[in-house]
This record gives C-alpha cells, structure tokens and sequence, in this order.
C-alpha cells in the first residue's frame, strides 16, 4: 500500500507533466503549506519550463508586500476565502503565470497573531487565465505538521487537475 507521500509525489508527478505537455505556466503564493507544493511541482525533472516562482508568505506582512490587498486582510481575515482568491491571484499577476494556486490556514493549534484561526481549516484558491476556483477545507487532525501539509497539497493537486 503507497504512502501519502508516495500518492502525493505521484500526483505532483503527472500534474507537473500535464502542465508541461500543455505549456502552461504556473506559480504559488503559499502559507499554511510554506512552500510545499512549489517543492512538489519542481520535484519532476523539466518543471523550470512552467514554474515562473513561488511565494512562501508565512505572515501578514509577506502577504501584503507579495501584492494581497492590506483590506482583504483586514476585512476578511487571514484565515479567508477572499484572502486565499486575492493570493492566487497576485502571485499569478506577478509573475505572468497562466495558473496561480493561494494557500493560507491553521493547521493543527490556533495561531495567536490571528482571531480568525481555527485548527485544521484551509482556504485554497487556483486563478486559472483570470477564472478563480477555491475551496474550503477541513482536515483532520493529523500527527505532524508535514502531516497537515501533504493533505492539503493533495487536496491541492486534486483540484488544479480536475480543471486542466
């Protein structure tokens, strides 16, 4: 029986060579994640031909400076939808991506910089030419942090190829 790993890696796999296949180019604006699904994309000999750069934006202020509006914070929240769509979005624009994928959430314990936390909820949005896709998700609790991590780069990668 595979591993999550090994499922993901496979995953990231073929995401990486359908991108490739379809020149497409793509970028990540990542928080919870911290740059995870960049690794995963870059682990697939030829990626440097679709990925165009990657953010790991860890807190509010490298979100900001990485283009999300300080008012989607501010009005939303860093736990949100509309701050997951803005990341998307932004890292899409800045880097002349076709795909941009925003990851932002808590994983396993509350984050007191932020009242909005709440342990394993994920908002993840892929801006595809300008069309937004974004889901909301639940994990449950997990035994690490890379734990937490690779379900949400599954749930990720699910997404991102249910649309190509």
């Amino acid at each position: 029986m595979k591993t999550r790993l090994q499922l993901v890696h496979e995953e990231y796999n073929a995401l990486t060579k359908a991108l490739i296949e379809k020149s497409l180019s793509i970028t990540t604006m990542e928080s919870c994640t911290a740059g995870l699904i960049a690794s995963l994309i870059t682990d697939t000999e030829g990626s440097s031909a679709i990925i165009r750069g990657a953010y790991i934006t860890y807190s509010n202020q490298a979100k900001i400076k990485a283009g999300v509006p300080p008012e989607i914070i501010g009005k939303y929240g860093v736990y949100s939808q509309e701050t997951a769509d803005a990341m998307a979005t932004a890292c899409r624009k800045a880097f002349g991506a076709d795909i941009g994928i925003g990851v932002t959430g808590s994983m396993g314990n509350l984050d007191p910089a932020n009242s909005d936390s709440v342990p394993g909820e994920v908002f993840f949005a892929i801006d595809f030419k300008g069309a937004l896709t974004h889901q909301h998700t639940k994990i449950m609790p997990q035994e690490s942090r890379f734990d937490y991590k690779l379900a949400v780069a599954l749930e990720v990668v699910k997404t991102l190829t249910g649309l190509l």
